[in-house]
């Protein structure tokens, strides 16, 4: 167990200077870093959409509009949820 530890911070010491670059989210709330990565475009082609839109029927309601600018970001909507009689849109199926 103590060479676990020791282990531990002898790694978190020897990394602290690797990642003195890296722009720490969070430091500066009102302000994004610079250096920070910034997401150019969004690739979303027929296959993404389908994916997006299982087990829902055309005509699409205009509140799925939003797809058309979902980003990299997490969403729900397009992954599967629960189960069983939750799974509304049948992707466990």
């Amino acid at each position: 167990m103590r060479s676990f530890v020791l282990t531990c911070v002898g790694v978190s010491l020897l990394s602290s200077p690797l990642m003195a670059d890296y722009p720490i989210a969070g430091a500066e709330p009102s302000q994004r870093p610079a250096s920070a990565p910034v997401v150019e475009w969004v690739k979303r082609d027929s296959a993404w959409y389908q994916s997006a839109l299982i087990g829902v029927n055309q005509p699409y309601p205009k509140s799925l509009y939003f797809l058309d600018n979902q980003g990299h970001w997490y969403t729900p909507f397009n992954r599967p949820g629960m189960t069983g009689r939750y799974d509304i849109r049948k992707w466990h199926q």
